[in-house]
């Protein structure tokens, strides 16, 4: 058989293979219907989130954290530029951006 032949073969009974509910007409106002719901859903409001109150003793505690870690970072930066690489001065910096993100979070509308 040629390739060609094949080929048409296979073209013809390709429809064949398709489910029967593909097939199918949609009913008249199903489509409107769809439509309304997809409207009606991006209409909708979306609930508000309630912020819960942060609680001042966290909130003085981590702002205290802060205050010292930052008082450390100028005597650790000075000893850079004496050729010497404080192991924790990395891990503070990330601490102080962690904390700040956090308080800021919490402080801000």
């Amino acid at each position: 058989m040629k390739p060609s032949t094949i080929l048409l073969l296979v073209l013809l009974f390709s429809g064949s293979w398709r489910s029967p509910q593909s097939t199918r007409p949609m009913p008249p106002g199903l489509h409107e219907a769809q439509k309304a719901e997809t409207q009606a859903q991006k209409n909708e409001v979306p609930p508000i989130e309630q912020r819960s109150t942060p609680d001042p003793a966290n909130l003085k505690r981590d702002a205290d954290e802060l205050a010292s870690l930052a008082q450390s970072i100028p005597s650790e930066v000075d000893q850079t530029s004496k050729g010497v690489l404080p192991q924790d001065l990395n891990g503070k910096l990330k601490r102080i951006e962690k904390l700040a993100k956090k308080l800021r979070s919490q402080l801000t509308p």
